[in-house]
């Protein structure tokens, strides 16, 4: 590991771990290390380490977590996101023998807002814009951009949650696409955390007829650049590896991976 993508590893652990994970947290709660949060999608652990636990104290902590969400909440599933610097290196094995299940793994992409917003050549067919929530058609442009990237994706917010999130009083989340003849052919969000230095960049996709033609990175560029307005020193995103060869040539740097260990009510016994 670079000295750079240790400095930005070092600042999301700081940073994005812990609190910053369940600002929209229903409610909270903590066991040693870890702090438990219920959103209206479900559950989520987080910690920024174990403290050292392994073995069977590792065990009982995980033990202790399930019976929190499947006797204290009516979660039907919760996510422990893991990351592959944590220790100990056995915890995937620790989660997996408890009854968790493992989604895909993704990268995780830091850079300094600074160095993103550059000029990009895309077809003369295509614009970029933000979407207004003032603007007449804001209900139809989130609708439209959610409808692509769910069909990118093969899930996704709604439409309605877009708007949700778009019109929150908090101000802090962006949403913008390009567009080439009435068209949403790439789409993606701005998601600035409070109390930090960062902003994420979510929901970054472009179908199949338009890839490859540079409208993903000058929608990187864009968000880059909104961010830096917003006083936004680090930007973050957890992307695939369809993603992250672009995401390198903006600017971001790989400091990590993730991988969410799920917990499901109707498939794990007591």
């Amino acid at each position: 590991m670079t000295s750079e993508s240790s400095s930005l590893l070092e600042a999301y652990d700081a940073q994005l771990r812990r609190e910053a994970e369940l600002l929209t947290a229903t409610d909270v709660s903590t066991d040693g290390p870890l702090v438990r949060g219920r959103f209206d999608r479900g559950g989520f652990v987080s910690y920024r380490d174990l403290d050292g636990l392994a073995g069977a104290d590792l065990d009982a902590l995980i033990r202790r977590t399930i019976a929190h969400f499947r006797d204290e909440t009516d979660v039907e599933d919760f996510e422990w996101k893991t990351r592959g610097h944590d220790a100990p290196a056995d915890l995937a094995d620790h989660l997996l023998a408890a009854g968790l299940r493992a989604e895909p793994e993704e990268t995780v992409m830091i850079g300094e807002a600074a160095a993103l917003p550059v000029p990009v050549e895309i077809p003369a067919e295509v614009s970029l814009r933000r979407l207004d929530p003032d603007a007449a058609t804001f209900t139809d442009d989130a609708h439209r951009m959610a409808a692509m990237q769910a069909a990118a994706f093969g899930d996704g917010p709604s439409g309605d949650a877009l708007i949700a999130r778009l019109v929150h009083p908090d101000g802090l989340s962006e949403a913008w696409v390009a567009e080439a003849d009435g068209e949403v052919v790439c789409a993606g969000r701005l998601e600035v955390v409070p109390g930090t230095e960062f902003a994420g960049l979510w929901g970054g996709a472009t179908i199949a007829p338009w890839r490859g033609r540079g409208i993903y990175r000058a929608l990187v560029a864009a968000r880059a650049s909104s961010a830096i307005d917003r006083g936004v020193r680090y930007l973050q995103s957890d992307c695939t590896e369809m993603s992250r060869p672009i995401l390198e040539r903006s600017g971001l740097v790989r400091v990590t991976t993730t991988t969410p260990f799920v917990w499901q009510r109707d498939t794990v016994r007591p």
